[in-house]
């Protein structure tokens, strides 16, 4: 488990997703917290977040992000926006894999947008 003051907001963490219902994404595996840094320095029982896959579905492949291998993180993955959640931060294990840039943040904020909002955004 991770100590809750060590969170950084485009950060790349492991997090225990089971157990999952019906169609949630499950298992250990890495998410970006997208939680505001302000929000997170007070500490929040609950960090909104975003997993991370090695495939995207092609049915939701326009709102997913594509994320390059970088630091602890070994593999290519995509951002999966449809999976988007809060979840507690003691379901966060280890270190930081590593940190998003500001475009990639600004492209998954994008996404989630488009998400909620459709062609209205």
């Amino acid at each position: 488990m991770v100590e809750i003051n060590t969170f950084i907001r485009g950060g790349v963490y492991l997090a225990k997703l089971n157990p999952s219902k019906y169609d949630e994404i499950g298992k250990l595996r890495p998410v970006v917290v997208l939680t505001s840094q302000k929000i997170l320095d007070s500490k929040p029982p609950l960090i909104f977040i975003c997993p991370l896959s090695s495939k995207s579905h092609e049915d939701f492949k326009y709102l997913h992000c594509a994320i390059s291998a970088r630091d602890k993180l070994k593999n290519n993955s995509f951002v999966l926006i449809e999976h988007s959640k809060s979840i507690s931060y003691k379901r966060l294990h280890g270190t930081c894999l590593s940190v998003l840039t500001k475009n990639e943040l600004e492209q998954i904020i994008n996404n989630i947008v488009f998400l909620i909002d459709g062609l209205n955004s």
